[in-house]
């Protein structure tokens, strides 16, 4: 089962559980829209895989399946504020 992760790994985005802009790779590394495709032209920095759209669990099941509320934030050469 997705994790759901509640951010950007890169800026810090809050991601919703139900957020349509949350991209993710093969191993759940989690992206906003904006970095997957500006950034990292939809190939995971962590794993070289593809990013592609995040599905969306219905609220019905995040009763018994919650998004993780565990943020993660990695450091890669893109996400430096300059």
């Amino acid at each position: 089962m997705l994790a759901l992760k509640p951010n950007c790994e890169c800026c810090n985005t809050d991601l919703a559980p139900d957020a349509n802009n949350a991209f993710i790779c093969t191993f759940e590394c989690t992206f906003c829209c904006d970095c997957a495709i500006s950034k990292f032209n939809s190939v995971c920095p962590n794993c070289s895989g593809n990013l592609v759209q995040r599905p969306i669990r219905p609220p019905a099941a995040l009763l018994n399946n919650p998004a993780s509320t565990t943020r993660v934030l990695k450091s890669h050469k893109a996400c430096e504020k300059k």
